[in-house]
């Protein structure tokens, strides 16, 4: 039996208008079902299949707030989030979390002012604007992962080193392997290496699951490393 706080997701296309744009993208527009197997999940895909988009939806569906944060976070910047959310169900599991976050690097700025809003004497400010945009990013992530929780990151590797990268690789492999649940959509050939994992590709217009060196990420990457004298003539010279 499956242990995941989310254990899968419904979309019901009817709650969608008929003129959506939601109805455009090529790998969501067939999805009805998506199951999560494993206690990380990653959404890979070139800009723009909506891998942030259907991200998004599940986070808001789930409970969170849209811009990101804890679920105690209630703001709004500018509202962009789409429709899907409201034609989402979420399948939770028989776990309840203790904790949980949402993770976006597009408003991390926006839910790092609100954080002092939020701040009493036993929740002291982390003042992450006093830190470096990477440290703050790490911080945040840090601060907030524990073993009973459910963990939503879109990009959480925007503003990290590779070697920072590395460190939030094994904070997120410790956690998961203690009980919490992640679900992130990301770039990173880094992140991407963590063991026993599900990669869903949101390319070739359908998302569907692929092993970790038929992403993109790995690839480029791959050819880029072996290959960057001859790849750059090619590229800088034509």
């Amino acid at each position: 039996m499956k242990n995941q706080f989310i254990q899968g997701l419904m979309i019901d296309w009817t709650k969608i208008n008929s003129d959506s744009y939601l109805r455009e993208i090529a790998a969501i527009k067939n999805v009805h079902t998506l199951d999560f197997d494993k206690p990380i999940t990653f959404f890979v895909g070139e800009n723009g299949s909506g891998k942030s988009t259907l991200l998004e939806a599940i986070a808001v569906a789930y409970g969170f707030n849209p811009e990101g944060g804890t679920k105690n976070y209630s703001f709004s910047t500018y509202d962009s989030h789409s429709e899907l959310c409201d034609a989402i169900t979420v399948v939770k599991g028989v776990r309840r979390p203790r904790f949980g976050y949402f993770l976006r690097a597009e408003s991390f700025y926006n839910v790092a002012t609100k954080e002092r809003e939020y701040v009493d004497i036993l929740h002291p400010s982390q003042e992450y604007h006093e830190k470096s945009h990477g440290e703050s990013f790490l911080a945040i992530a840090q601060n907030y992962m524990r073993a009973d929780g459910i963990y939503i990151f879109d990009e959480p590797e925007a503003a990290l080193s590779p070697q920072k990268q590395l460190t939030l690789l094994m904070d997120i492999y410790k956690c998961a392997k203690e009980g919490a649940q992640f679900i992130i959509v990301t770039h990173s050939p880094i992140l991407l290496g963590i063991p026993g994992v599900d990669i869903y590709s949101f390319d070739d217009g359908e998302v569907h699951l692929c092993e970790y060196e038929e992403t993109d990420s790995y690839i480029v990457t791959e050819l880029f490393i072996n290959n960057r004298s001859v790849l750059l003539h090619r590229l800088l010279n034509e």
